[in-house]
């Protein structure tokens, strides 16, 4: 029988546990400085990294936090190569 009381709950929000087991902590993944986190994993042919605050990083820059939220990518644009016709 399927009663609310019966039914799991369930949530949108996943909590992830830090992975920093650094001293100091490293920065937290909603600071402005969440990039100078320690890389826990990484994948260079694949193109991302995982830090340890839980943001993956993506070698165009952008970056995916652990909410979801979508950083697009920074890369200066100085560093471009143009190409002439």
């Amino acid at each position: 029988m399927n009663t609310p009381s019966s039914r799991s709950q369930t949530t949108s929000q996943r909590k992830t546990p830090s992975m920093c087991q650094h001293q100091p902590t490293c920065p937290t993944a909603d600071s402005p400085d969440r990039e100078a986190a320690h890389t826990v994993a990484h994948h260079p042919e694949q193109g991302w990294s995982l830090l340890c605050n839980g943001v993956l990083l993506f070698e165009d820059t952008g970056e995916l936090l652990p909410d979801g939220q979508i950083i697009a990518p920074h890369r200066p644009l100085s560093h471009r190569l143009v190409t002439a016709a």
